[in-house]
């Protein structure tokens, strides 16, 4: 199943890129202004694990489909894919909810603490809400809080069978350097996690901070290539209360346009540094992952 699902996500980056590499549809694919509102160009989504502060339009659904890989630990083998399907509302310019639910696959060898195994299915329900506290059109930046409270089915560190809780906030700002060409963001996330595992009934609790920034230029009509990096620390217990760990990444970013109501968004990001507690060698890869990928697709009615 691990080697099909792959396969099948090599196949279609491939075809997504040749076409984003074609001349002729350089010459035919609507820029990313004319894919956007009137008032400008989209944001959200032109870089990678870094967010821009738009919410889309009232009165157009945006459905959204995501995978993000997360692969390398200390100790063996490990394999994470975790993915959603979301629709996108607007409800007016400054409010927008998108319920979705998550689905996963883990393929763990040789870990130290973890049994072989591979692994997939539903992993649960999310609900996003965004609320524009700023708008970069009449503003000197745009600032959107981002909330998303979740349950699920598994512990998503290990992929175990658990009762699990929690919520990601994330503040989102971004400015036009360039208008409509070179994009900035800044983003600050913290996150909370709490997991009762099957069987044991053991309770983890753990909470996570992220400071965030990416670059994004349109390097031609529809195409905007950028990069990003990310510092992120992770707490054991609900209020950060012990470190267990940093990690610091950094990777490119590609945004394209595949038609006047469709999108692809792709991310790689590897870790350079970091430490986890108690853990003399270098980088952490207790907590973290060595490198962490991300593919979106999204289509507007």
């Amino acid at each position: 199943m691990m080697h099909a699902w792959t396969g099948t996500g090599t196949a279609i980056l491939a075809a997504c890129l040749a076409v984003a590499a074609s001349p002729a549809q350089a010459q035919t694919r609507p820029t990313a202004l004319e894919n956007a509102a009137p008032a400008g160009l989209d944001s959200e989504h032109l870089f990678g694990f870094v967010e821009g502060s738009d919410i889309g339009v009232p009165g157009e659904l945006e459905l959204e489909t995501e995978i993000t890989g997360r692969i390398g630990r200390r100790g063996g083998r490990f394999q994470a894919f975790d993915g959603g399907l979301v629709l996108k509302i607007p409800l007016d310019p400054s409010v927008r909810v998108a319920p979705g639910i998550g689905f996963h696959r883990y393929a763990v060898a040789g870990m130290p603490d973890l049994a072989d195994r591979r692994s997939g299915g539903l992993t649960g329900a999310f609900v996003e809400t965004r609320l524009r506290l700023l708008d970069r059109r009449e503003a000197p930046f745009g600032l959107t809080l981002n909330l998303v409270p979740s349950v699920g089915r598994i512990e998503a560190g290990s992929g175990l069978p658990a009762e699990s809780y929690g919520l990601d906030s994330a503040l989102l700002a971004d400015w036009e350097i360039v208008p409509g060409r070179l994009v900035a963001a800044v983003n600050l996330g913290l996150s909370l996690a709490a997991t009762r595992l099957d069987g044991s009934g053991e309770r983890l609790r753990g909470s996570g901070f992220e400071l965030a920034g990416a670059l994004a230029y349109e390097a031609r009509p529809g195409l905007f290539l950028g990069a990003e990096a990310r510092y992120a620390e992770a707490y054991e217990g609900l209020g950060l209360d012990r470190l267990a760990g940093r990690a610091v990444y950094v990777g490119p970013t590609l945004y394209t346009t595949l038609s006047p109501h469709a999108w692809l968004s792709l991310a790689w990001n590897v870790q350079v540094a970091g430490e986890a507690a108690d853990e003399p060698r270098p980088l952490d890869l207790t907590n973290f992952d060595r490198h962490q990928t991300r593919l979106r697709i999204g289509v507007s009615f």
